[in-house]
């Protein structure tokens, strides 16, 4: 049984990739043997093919309960700030803010980390600081979506671009019932998410902790 499948955003990318693959090959294949460097042109190709596939990889996972107070990951990552601070869009007041870094190794499909109605959703065209930059953001490209839970708590997610990530997917509609772990969107190459969340909610990560979508806890509703 594999372990992993090819998200649907990979296709184009992949494609490209699998299109020089092929090129290069022929070119060496045509050339003869002599020509060391169209070699090594072909082996960084094959890399790169490589790289992109395990970009765009989903794991198959088994999915733990959950109840409707906790607050899921909402992508694969590593924890870099807990922070009580505004949130300026949606809340406009203080919220409880965790920060979630995506190298370009991690799985990048990102998912709902609570279930109810989305009820705002919002994309913002911007900069490409450095994901981990606290301008990032406000500053750089980034959509917002806020659900709200069958208790009327509001949870926001923000998908941020980073200075190599360039493209933002969001699957998110307003009015739209979700589940928590159902596919929220997708960030290509590397960047970071942040979720927002009332004051008083138990947290349950600290900050260097990786954590994976739809399993890890980040926490809890109290009230």
């Amino acid at each position: 049984m594999l372990k992993y499948s090819i998200h649907r955003e990979g296709g184009p990318s992949i494609a490209w990739v699998s299109l020089l693959l092929i090129l290069i090959a022929l070119v060496v294949l045509l050339s003869g043997s002599g020509r060391w460097f169209l070699w090594l042109l072909l082996i960084g190709c094959f890399c790169l093919w490589v790289v992109v596939v395990s970009f765009f990889r989903i794991p198959h996972r088994t999915y733990p309960d959950v109840d409707g107070c906790s607050i899921l990951a909402p992508a694969d990552g590593t924890v870099v700030d807990i922070s009580v601070m505004e949130e300026p869009e949606y809340f406009k007041d203080t919220c409880e803010r965790i920060s979630i870094f995506m190298s370009a190794t991690n799985v990048h499909v990102n998912r709902y980390p609570i279930g109810g109605r989305i009820v705002y959703s919002c994309y913002h065209p911007g900069k490409f600081l450095v994901a981990w930059h606290e301008k990032s953001s406000i500053s750089n490209e980034h959509n917002t979506v806020v659900i709200r839970t069958e208790t009327g708590v509001d949870v926001l997610v923000r998908q941020i671009a980073g200075a190599v990530a360039r493209r933002i997917v969001s699957y998110a509609n307003v009015g739209d019932e979700v589940d928590a772990i159902e596919e929220l969107g997708f960030i290509k190459f590397g960047s970071r998410v942040d979720v927002f969340f009332p004051l008083g909610t138990r947290v349950n990560v600290e900050i260097g902790q990786k954590v994976r979508s739809g399993i890890d806890i980040l926490g809890e509703i109290t009230s």
